[in-house]
C-alpha cells in the first residue's frame, strides 16, 4: 500500500523524482525512486529526519503547535517533508522545476490513508 502510494504521487508531480516514507529515526518504512540519478533518497530523507525532530522540539518549546509540513529548496532538488504522525512523515523529493503545490497537495490527500496502514 505504501509503495503504491508513493508511486501514485510521485509520478503525478511534475519533475517528481522519489517519495520515502520514514520515521523520525532515519529508518525507511518505505520509498519509491522515479529517477535514481539524481539523489540517495534514503540519505536526504535520513539527514532530514534530524531536522523534522530539531524543528519539531522548537515547535514545542516555543508552543506554537505540532509541526505538520517542512519544504526545503536547494540548487538540486525540492524536497517536501509532512508529517504522519509524532514520529512518521512522508518526503516528496523533486526537481527545483517541480510543481510544489502538487506535491504538497497529494502529500496531504494521501496522509490519511498512509496513517491508517501505519
Amino acid at each position: 500500500m505504501f509503495a503504491e502510494t508513493l508511486k501514485k504521487i510521485v509520478n503525478n508531480v511534475d519533475g517528481g523524482i522519489a517519495g520515502v516514507i520514514m520515521g523520525l529515526d532515519g529508518i525507511a518504512v518505505e520509498s519509491y525512486i522515479k529517477l535514481n540519478d539524481r539523489v540517495d533518497v534514503n540519505t536526504v530523507a535520513m539527514e532530514f529526519s534530524f531536522i523534522l525532530t530539531q524543528v519539531r522540539k522548537a515547535g514545542e518549546s516555543l508552543s506554537v503547535g505540532l509541526l505538520e509540513e517542512l519544504s526545503v529548496k536547494a540548487q538540486r532538488l525540492m524536497l517536501v517533508c509532512r508529517m504522519l504522525t509524532q514520529q512518521y512523515f512522508v518526503a516528496i523529493v523533486m526537481a527545483p522545476e517541480g510543481n510544489f503545490g502538487k506535491a504538497r497537495f497529494l502529500a496531504r490527500m494521501a496522509q490519511p490513508a498512509l496513517v491508517a496502514a501505519l
